[in-house]
């Protein structure tokens, strides 16, 4: 292989990019190539690659032996690779990373309070908003000594905590709203929700989550995230932005509506809702707009001037404190009947068990929350791993939040994942190292210390208003929808049964169905791929689609075929059907004209014979007439026109030949095949087609399926004279072909390295090599 200018026979080809191709151009690279080499099928080229018969993978034995073994060095990297906090933090630079750390973490610790996953979103859970604080504490240092990620902010997420509402609001009674007492089961009413969550029906839920998580880590499934896709992800983000939305409304207008559960519930909710509206508290709107108001106009100068300013303005701190204040000193919760946060405890209570009875009841949702919660977190450290040039490892992220999770519920914590706008903050402020989280967990503990009853007269109007601010981000998902229609429908419509699944049957069954629809789209996908016949592009070696590409020639009496996907069992009998219709050749008919042909050939042989065998003995017994020594001379009628249209012959024998001649005659005399037998078999398909290439370079595996249908069409086709080949199959699926026995039906010298050697083998067989000298030489 060389790169030249002028190669000494022949032309070089020139290195085309997609684009030249689609336009037709040539030349718009200026490397050229050439290539000279001999023809190779696969018997051939394990001779010229030297392949070898040996397998450089151990075998499961040494596998499980090699991981049993046991020395300090292996135990030392078992350690650092479960706790990474060993690792990183003894080679922490507090000259690089202090500053910026000790900045993000004041600023993320702030967010914390009134926004995500603190006050406000405790709410979306029906949890008192104490439990959200607790959240932002526990999780945060378990994630700085087992995370991966030197720049998520754990926490709760919207999504995460509707869904942990839906499952607390099931599990509870209706007559009041929990908070925790020293027991950590006393009770307090709610005006607004009417509703009651016990510590004890929230435990159960996020160490059942994490329990799952550190399954999954520890059995290295990191991978499962990657079966939801982007618009998955998206539409089921935007699915849950709606439920929360709604779930805020009651607070906003000051209603109280029904509390509806399973499929349809958002909209009996919105339904009750409206039924409700004239029972609207004056007050509450007010409150609402002003603050939603102030929140809008205050986030869009952050965004239109987030490169100017050091630090976003906390505006949630300063509403959250301003809307305290004014409601405490003008008494708005007494006169006006405002809902407000009410007690918040002061300091930390000590740890619980989860109730395990409950596990059944919650399996599948924290399988949900579980898998959810992952997909978020990795997708964001991912995200930030590869902008910043360190790797984040799936499964230890799956560890670290099954532990996040897990300790977190023995403290009255609730399911938690990464924030986005969180993690923005602690990296647009400098933020390198998960440092950052132990400065903002500081923050917490002494606002759950010493600051959270200052805090009591909170309006949870204003709460509400930051959630729903703060779901702006998600809401411009729909943008999806014009964006996927343009671009690929199959994700749109991905999205589109995503968001409705997840709108009508909540988000633990919708997700669920959005999973399983996503799947069936991977597998029509493959069922119902694209086939082509190629052509080729003259002057290359290069074989395109020729109803894509206009200068993709087919070679006369070639075809060759190509499928987009895979063959296996679901698209087996798929490709076979689209074989035979794109290349014009049904089987089963030619093979049903060959029988007829052969049959009836079978017939006019079996009548000439017996004729021919007449014939020889009639001249046979006329001979015997004649007198003994005498030459004689026998002259058959000449009209008489055997069925094959050849005239009968006239032979002359001296009587002393005449019964070995005879006898060589009588059954001889009408050859094996009939006149013209060969151009008869090149016309068996009708079309001048002689030869089919089976292009096969985007199948990956193959399954028994694929190999009994291969073998069936090198059958079949032979059977009405048609040579198959196969053309640029990786080594693997050669690999398993040969394990599979195929090539003890079909010789190894039927499969080719490209479709180039397949097609010049064949017309040098042929005798046509000067059709397609060489591509890359004469052409």
């Amino acid at each position: 292989f060389s790169t030249c200018n002028q190669p000494e026979k022949g032309k070089a080809r020139q290195v085309l990019s997609s684009a030249a191709l689609m336009d037709g151009q040539r030349g718009s690279l200026p490397m050229e190539y050439f290539v000279r080499r001999e023809v190779l099928d696969e018997a051939r080229l394990d001779e010229v690659g030297q392949k070898q018969t040996w397998s450089t993978k151990p075998s499961l034995g040494e596998r499980v032996k090699e991981s049993l073994r046991c020395s300090g060095q292996r135990l030392k990297q078992a350690l650092l690779s479960w706790v990474p906090v060993l690792h990183w933090l003894p080679r922490y630079s507090i000259r690089e990373n202090a500053v910026g750390d000790l900045i993000s973490g004041c600023s993320v610790g702030i967010m914390h309070l009134p926004q995500e996953p603190g006050m406000a979103y405790a709410l979306l859970a029906s949890l008192p908003p104490v439990f959200g604080l607790y959240t932002s504490l526990y999780p945060v240092l378990v994630y700085f000594i087992f995370g991966t990620s030197r720049h998520v902010s754990l926490g709760t997420f919207a999504v995460i905590s509707i869904m942990i509402g839906s499952v607390t609001e099931r599990m509870a009674p209706d007559s009041n709203f929990v908070v925790n007492g020293t027991n950590g089961t006393e009770t307090l009413d709610s005006c607004c929700s009417g509703r009651v969550q016990s510590p004890d029906s929230v435990r159960p839920t996020p160490s059942l989550t994490g329990l799952f998580q550190i399954l999954l880590g520890v059995l290295r499934f990191g991978f499962v995230v990657t079966y939801l896709s982007e618009p998955l992800v998206r539409g089921y983000t935007t699915g849950s932005a709606c439920h929360v939305c709604i779930s805020q409304l009651k607070y906003l207008f000051g209603i109280s509506p029904a509390r509806f559960t399973g499929p349809l519930s958002l909209i009996y909710t919105l339904v009750d809702l409206c039924k409700l509206l004239p029972e609207t508290k004056v007050p509450e709107v007010i409150v609402s707009v002003l603050a939603l108001a102030v929140l809008i106009v205050v986030k869009e100068l952050n965004a239109c001037y987030r490169k100017k300013l050091p630090l976003p303005i906390p505006i949630e701190l300063i509403v959250v404190i301003a809307a305290t204040i004014i409601t405490h000193f003008c008494d708005l919760g007494t006169q006006y009947k405002i809902s407000v946060v009410g007690e918040i405890p002061s300091g930390l209570k000590a740890p619980l068990a989860p109730d395990v009875s409950l596990f059944p009841q919650i399996i599948g949702d924290t399988i949900a929350v579980a898998i959810v919660g992952y997909a978020i977190n990795i997708s964001l450290g991912k995200t930030f791993a590869l902008k910043y040039g360190y790797k984040v490892d799936s499964n230890q992220e799956l560890v670290a939040l099954g532990l996040s999770n897990t300790i977190g519920g023995l403290f009255q914590c609730y399911s938690v994942t990464s924030s986005l706008s969180r993690s923005l903050v602690q990296e647009s402020t400098g933020g390198k190292t998960q440092l950052a989280g132990v400065v903002s967990s500081i923050i917490v503990l002494v606002t759950v210390l010493k600051l959270g009853p200052l805090f009591e007269d909170l309006p949870k109007a204003v709460l509400s208003t930051i959630v729903l601010v703060n779901l702006k981000g998600m809401f411009k998902q729909f943008m999806d929808v014009p964006m996927l229609l343009k671009s690929n429908k199959v994700d749109l419509l991905v999205w589109l049964v995503t968001f409705t699944c997840t709108i009508l049957l909540n988000l633990d069954l919708g997700l669920a169905v959005a999973i399983g629809f996503s799947m069936l789209t991977v597998i029509f996908r493959t069922q119902l791929p694209t086939y082509s016949i190629l052509g080729n592009v003259s002057g290359t070696d290069l074989y395109l689609d020729t109803d894509a590409y206009q200068t993709a020639r087919e070679i006369p009496g070639i075809k060759i075929f190509r499928s987009s996907a895979t063959i296996y069992y679901t698209n087996a009998e798929m490709y076979l059907e689209a074989l035979q219709e794109k290349s014009g050749i049904d089987v089963g008919k030619l093979l049903t004209e060959k029988k007829k042909r052969d049959s009836k050939l079978k017939r006019k042989q079996k009548k000439e014979k017996r004729q021919a065998q007449k014939e020889a003995k009639r001249a046979k017994k006329e001979a015997e007439k004649e007198q003994s020594g005498t030459a004689l001379h026998m002259t058959v009628k000449p009209g008489y026109r055997l069925s094959n249209g050849r005239e009968n012959w006239a032979y002359q024998h001296d009587t002393a030949d005449s019964d070995s001649d005879m006898g060589s005659h009588g059954d001889d005399a009408i050859p094996a095949h009939p006149p013209h037998a060969d151009e008869e078999k090149g016309m068996t398909c009708g079309s001048g087609t002689h030869s089919i290439i089976l292009d096969i370079s985007t199948t990956n595996f193959v399954d028994m399926v694929t190999v009994k249908t291969l073998k069936n069409i090198f059958r079949d086709f032979g059977q009405v004279d048609l040579d198959v080949y196969l053309a640029g199959g990786q080594a693997c699926v050669v690999e398993q072909l040969e394990t599979a026995n195929f090539f003890s039906d079909v010789p190894k010298s039927k499969m080719f390295v490209t479709v180039h050697d397949a097609v010049l083998h064949i017309l040098h067989k042929m005798g046509r090599a000067d059709y397609l000298f060489v591509s890359t030489f004469a052409m």
